[in-house]
């Protein structure tokens, strides 16, 4: 997925004699050096022996005679090391910010990028009878952005909640319960299932016997024993009614939640099409796939019951079967790489899907600073727990800064508490998905640095300035003005890149590229605003322009990450 800027740069460098796959273009780190650059020279310098430079010199020649210099670029020139830079037009960045203004238009135009595509996008994931701890927030927040990301180009986006409802794991949670004799289930918190998970793993460390024990209950819950059943199906009722309510605080809404006890029925056909295509050999007791290149992968256990890739296997059939997807973006660990190297290969030799529609976007943990969490030692944060330490934290900042001191009081809690939920969204997708997010609560609520409360207070900067002016027209700059000052056209070039961010994000399955793109526009506008007057200057209607269309990024971008604007602060 290109813009139209990037597609006429390309196939001018083509036409230049550049290999599509040498150009490369990027955005130089200083705008000194124009708006895009390309390295093929150097690259086409090294395969043919010659000087880096004067391979760039001659095909800036070419160049200079075929790339569009009425509208696009303004000038070409040559770098040192050979890359050759590209200086677009002011009018062109101009056009490419003022759109952004025009959302209609401008969503209307991103949604031709992956119309009639559908993508399945599956995400959160928590465990039932385990409260939702932070460890699955990394999920649940890029998830949403990635879902968000692909809808608004267009694509029949499904997000699925593939709830781990089904495993070991409930059978020795229903051990728990019958060793403590526990009868009024209906009384049961989710808080109190976790309580006995924990307890039943410190005692399985003296007693041995008591895994065994867990193991046989999942047995019989497989195999439809009703009193383990009864068990089970109340520890998903209570769990459920605590995952729909986090989920309405964080405002995240996902189409359908199949957890992995929906794929029950179907896990006998997987095993019998597993054996019946010659993929499966018995290995002490247990079946099991092989691999060329990665350690085998069990499709049953020696006691007969089934795996996570049994299971993940139905969830990928009836996926296919039911949505018939181009592309099915799996948001999970990066601790479950194996299992999905595994998954994938396997689905493409049963047939069902091409290894290249399935995606396994792996984020790291969000640690302490002394280690990851675990829910077996007892030592997981609730989520609950960091939301609400988030509004104190936000209160906090509040009074200290004086932030939001003309507010009533509703005005001032519900910003208090979009800047809470804001913060920790944002804590979590501005870092790159595969990188660890060690927890920091100063970092987190900063009004300075790179933060959601930091952004969240440029965009309400902006919306002050605007309800302040007495220019209504505020989308169309019509003509910018003759001299246009650094900060100003700094800003200009990071607006102009949005259309190109968005695209990056979803194709790098990455929101924090958007997060750091949001930032840059905010710095950017901040720069501007702490130099320059807006109100009551001959140049008004030009900085209110600028400011008009520095909000609409924000606005636009902060919902893509799923995060709410605040109008005042």
């Amino acid at each position: 997925m290109k813009t139209k800027i990037v597609e006429e740069i390309e196939k001018s460098l083509v036409k230049a004699g550049v290999e599509p796959e040498l150009i490369n273009l990027t955005h130089p780190a200083d705008s000194r050096f124009g708006d895009y650059a390309s390295g093929a020279a150097m690259m086409m310098a090294k395969k043919a022996g010659k000087d880096p430079v004067r391979v760039a010199e001659e095909i800036k020649v070419e160049l200079d005679n075929i790339v569009d210099k009425t509208s696009l670029v303004d000038k070409i020139e040559v770098a040192g090391g050979g890359f050759v830079n590209f200086y677009l037009k002011k009018e062109r960045l101009i056009r490419e910010a003022e759109g952004i203004n025009y959302e209609i238009e401008f969503k209307n135009k991103l949604t031709e990028y992956l119309k009639g595509k559908t993508v399945v996008i599956d995400y959160s994931a928590p465990n039932i009878a385990k409260p939702f701890g932070i460890g699955h927030l990394r999920s649940t927040n890029i998830g949403q952005a990635i879902y968000n990301l692909y809808r608004i180009l267009g694509a029949k986006c499904i997000g699925d909640n593939h709830l781990g409802d089904w495993g070991t794991q409930f059978g020795k949670l229903i051990a728990a319960i019958k060793k403590d004799k526990i009868q009024d289930l209906e009384n049961l918190t989710i808080n109190d299932l976790e309580r006995l998970y924990v307890k039943f793993h410190a005692e399985a460390e003296k007693d041995r016997g008591l895994i065994e024990e867990g193991r046989e209950w999942f047995e019989k819950l497989e195999k439809g024993n009703k009193e383990a059943r009864r068990i089970w199906q109340k520890c998903v009722e209570i769990s459920t009614r605590e995952f729909d309510r986090v989920y309405q605080v964080l405002d995240v809404h996902i189409d359908v939640a199949l957890g992995e006890s929906f794929y029950e029925k179907m896990l006998p056909e997987v095993v019998d099409e597993v054996k019946r295509k010659g993929m499966a050999k018995e290995s002490q007791g247990a079946l099991i796939v092989e691999f060329k290149d990665m350690p085998p992968a069990m499709v049953l256990k020696s006691n007969g019951t089934t795996t996570y890739l049994t299971r993940d296997l139905a969830t990928i059939k009836y996926r296919v079967k039911e949505w018939k997807p181009d592309l099915m973006i799996y948001e999970v660990g990066t601790d479950q790489s194996l299992h999905f190297r595994q998954l994938f290969t396997m689905a493409e030799m049963l047939g069902w899907i091409k290894k290249d529609q399935l995606v396994h976007v792996a984020h790291g943990l969000i640690r302490w600073k002394k280690g990851k969490f675990s829910t077996r030692k007892g030592d997981t944060i609730h989520l609950e727990e960091v939301i609400e330490k988030a509004r104190e934290e936000a209160k906090r900042v509040a009074d200290k800064c004086e932030v939001g001191k003309d507010l009533s009081a509703s005005e001032r809690e519900e910003m208090i508490e979009k800047v809470a939920i804001g913060a920790i969204k944002f804590s979590d997708l501005m870092a790159d998905p595969k990188k660890d997010v060690i927890f920091d609560w100063e970092r987190i609520m900063s009004l300075e640095g790179n933060s959601g409360p930091y952004l969240l207070y440029t965009y309400a900067r902006g919306k002050s300035v605007l309800a302040k002016t007495g220019i209504r027209e505020q989308k169309n700059i019509g003509e910018p003005p003759e001299q246009i000052n650094k900060e100003e056209m700094a800003l200009v070039r990071e607006l102009a890149k949005m259309e190109e961010k968005i695209l990056e994000a979803a194709e790098r399955f990455s929101p924090a590229v958007l997060a750091e793109y949001l930032l840059a526009v905010a710095r950017r506008y901040n720069e501007f605003y702490a130099k320059h007057r807006i109100i009551d200057q001959k140049e008004e209607v030009w900085r209110i322009f600028l400011t008009k269309a520095t909000t609409s990024a924000l606005n636009l971008g902060l919902e893509l990450l799923g995060i709410k604007t605040v109008e005042k602060m």
